[in-house]
């Protein structure tokens, strides 16, 4: 059973009907739905949504993920990017994140698509923020430079748990080759924003976490998230263990005494949950920023 501090009202059904409905029209696919998040309930009666492109199905198959696989997916939707448009648009969402299932089987491992996404929001809206949540497109520069072109403002790839459980939790990943790749981030611009997070429950220990966040200070990693894992199933990696929120806490004070411009540290905590006012609370206290002139720019619409 659950502890009580995971324990979420019953969604409003109106409000999940009608997001259902307008991702149905709009033939989208959210990482909310797919994934089980335990907060789609609360973004979706907000109108808001983690639009998750390339597909409903991943290359691979990570033991705590409840998206399921398949070697060879469909081909990408070439109309997709521009419904993503039309219905963040009705949404009037003025943050979007943008993320995908992983697509080992493209060539650029759907770089760009996550690109073509990306401009068509921006040439639509000058001032949208949008964020995007990569996968490591296996370690290729090329790839990345791809998605670091088309202008995100927040470029998230999350490392998901320490690197002892990879081979369990990860086993077609690699730790080092997602820490490369945010540090590759900023190399490309050093002005971009990155953020990374971490499930925690899996059977990881606190030094382990720890020593995670100082491996992703040490490449100027700006915003951190925190998360309980939850088991989709049977079949997935088991909880070993539920964090207490206080827990949670400790690590959010260490990572803000680490450096990290935010450090997102709760139970329920998920990679884009109430992304766009995390994101405005932190930056617009900074000053003479690209990313505060947009911010500022929504505000005064």
């Amino acid at each position: 059973m659950k502890p009580l501090w995971l324990r979420r009202k019953i969604p409003d059904q109106e409000a999940l009907q009608k997001m259902r409905g307008l991702l149905q029209r709009y033939g989208l696919n959210t990482v909310c739905e797919s994934a089980l998040c335990p907060n789609r309930g609360e973004c979706f009666h907000q109108g808001t949504a983690t639009f998750m492109i390339l597909g409903r199905t991943c290359t691979r198959n990570c033991t705590f993920c409840a998206i399921p696989s398949e070697e060879r997916p469909p081909a990408p939707d070439p109309e997709e990017p521009q419904r993503i448009v039309e219905a963040a648009s009705e949404l009037r969402l003025t943050h979007v994140v943008v993320t995908s299932v992983t697509r080992d089987d493209l060539e650029d491992g759907g770089a760009s698509h996550f690109a073509k996404t990306v401009r068509a929001l921006k040439r639509t809206e000058s001032t949208i923020v949008v964020e995007v949540l990569i996968p490591d497109f296996q370690g290729s520069f090329e790839s990345l430079k791809i998605v670091a072109d088309s202008g995100p403002d927040i470029v998230n790839h999350n490392l998901e748990t320490v690197p002892r459980l990879y081979p369990e939790v990860r086993p077609q990943a690699d730790y080092r080759r997602s820490l490369h790749l945010l540090k590759t981030v900023k190399e490309i611009d050093p002005g971009r924003v990155t953020k990374s997070g971490l499930m925690l429950g899996l059977g990881e220990q606190r030094d382990e976490v720890l020593e995670v966040m100082n491996d992703l200070r040490k490449i100027s990693c700006d915003l951190l998230t925190l998360g309980q894992y939850l088991q989709p199933s049977g079949r997935h990696h088991p909880v070993v263990r539920y964090i207490p929120p206080e827990e949670f806490e400790d690590l959010r004070c260490a990572g803000e005494k680490m450096g990290f411009k935010g450090v997102f540290s709760a139970p329920l905590v998920r990679s884009s949950f109430h992304a766009a006012e995390v994101f405005k609370k932190i930056y617009l206290a900074t000053e003479g920023t690209e990313v505060t002139e947009k911010i500022m720019n929504q505000r005064s619409k």
